[in-house]
């Protein structure tokens, strides 16, 4: 059920990619809200897949490769909802360094989109070394984002 619940979110995302991209927010917390749901389904499909390289749950090639490719799609949608005005108050956890280091940021985001394409890659594979491979530099990248602009 929970497997069904997660793709269900990943769907709807998946639905509302193109229009949220363009879309403006009506309200900062709108922004915030939305930010925040596709920080979520990322993690739900990186904890999916690092339980898999990890050995903590079972390799299934056919769910390394939808939580890699539903990764893939999602991680291009949260950074226009950070150039919303306002959108740097409220119940966020994001620094200000988002806003006073775009291009640092912009970099980060690019290189996450760029490694979880790897991810996605690795994972049509079918070879769990090369998922393995791919999965450390593009959790080093959220991590790394998460030090330098998520307030703990």
């Amino acid at each position: 059920m929970k497997k069904i619940a997660t793709l269900a979110l990943a769907l709807s995302a998946a639905v509302l990619a193109a229009p949220a991209s363009a879309q403006s927010f009506q309200k900062p917390e709108d922004a915030i809200k939305y930010r925040k749901s596709v920080m979520t389904l990322q993690a739900a499909h990186v904890s999916a897949l690092g339980a898999m390289a990890n050995g903590r749950v079972p390799y299934d090639a056919q769910a390394a490769v939808r939580h890699a490719d539903v990764l893939a799609m999602i991680s291009t949608l949260p950074w226009s909802a950070f150039a919303v005005a306002g959108s740097d108050k409220g119940e966020t956890r994001a620094k200000p360094e988002v806003w006073t280091e775009q291009a640092k940021f912009k970099a980060a985001s690019d290189k996450l989109q760029a490694e979880t394409a790897k991810l996605a890659a690795a994972a049509k594979t079918g070879n769990l070394d090369n998922i393995k491979a791919a999965f450390g530099p593009t959790a080093g990248t959220c991590k790394a984002c998460h030090d330098d602009f998520q307030k703990n």
